[in-house]
């Protein structure tokens, strides 16, 4: 496993403090788990915006237009 040493504002690291005492859980875990949340919406983000743009071309604009191409095969 790799280490990543990083500078953290004195609040963020206060509030991370409390948090892992108060959870009971590692701050290396919840510094993981909310690094691994961060980078998966941010993949789904980007995947989102490249679906939306395709599917506008196609004049796919509402979950209504993609209900009834999906009933209509």
């Amino acid at each position: 496993m790799a280490t990543l040493t990083i500078q953290l504002p004195n609040e963020l690291e206060r509030a991370l403090e409390q948090h892992s005492e108060f959870s009971r859980v590692s701050k290396d875990d919840v510094v993981r788990e909310a690094l691994q949340r961060y980078l998966c919406v941010a993949k789904l983000r980007s995947l989102r915006s490249t679906l939306v743009h395709h599917a506008q071309s196609r004049n796919v604009h509402t979950d209504d237009d993609v209900f009834q191409i999906v009933n209509s095969q």
